[in-house]
């Protein structure tokens, strides 16, 4: 049921991707940073806070997010080609279309994050915790594949986190 639940709430972010208003209130949610068809590649964002920062159709290569606290980050339709997020924190991350291609994931923390219609190939995840993330079931076999290690901040397993048989 909480998947079903989480499902809705992922397609309402994709098909109407307006600011959140919170319940209640009256002001708009803001991203820390905000970053549109930016080419960002080979820049060094490693240790930095990027918490809820958004990255639209931006060129990521080579980009560095290794140690970098990803929270609530927003990564939509981009390629991530020889990106470094080793050791980062994208909890509760939403990762739409996001094509990763030899990149490094190795002990990244994508707990909660919100991962359909993102590909993985060529990546290392060995001590990626994926727990209650949402993926592709097509993409979640094939990462179970490759799965190996414990991730050193939450000590859960690389393939206890995939669901992996």
């Amino acid at each position: 049921m909480p998947t079903i639940i989480a499902l809705f709430f992922a397609s309402i972010l994709i098909f109407f991707p307006g600011h959140a208003i919170a319940a209640g209130g009256t002001s708009q949610y803001k991203p820390q940073l905000s970053f549109t068809n930016d080419n960002l590649t080979g820049k060094d964002f490693s240790g930095k806070n990027l918490q809820t920062a958004e990255f639209t159709t931006c060129r990521l290569d080579s980009t560095n997010f290794s140690g970098a606290d990803l929270t609530g980050v927003v990564i939509s339709s981009a390629i991530l080609k020889g990106t470094n997020f080793h050791g980062t924190n994208v909890t509760q991350g939403l990762l739409d279309q996001v094509r990763f291609v030899d990149a490094d994931l190795s002990d990244a923390v994508f707990v909660e994050a919100m991962m359909l219609r993102s590909t993985f190939k060529n990546v290392n995840i060995a001590g990626a915790d994926f727990s209650s993330a949402i993926l592709g079931k097509v993409e979640q076999k094939a990462l179970c594949k490759i799965a190996t290690g414990v991730n050193p901040k939450t000590g859960v397993s690389t393939r206890d986190s995939l669901e992996c048989k």
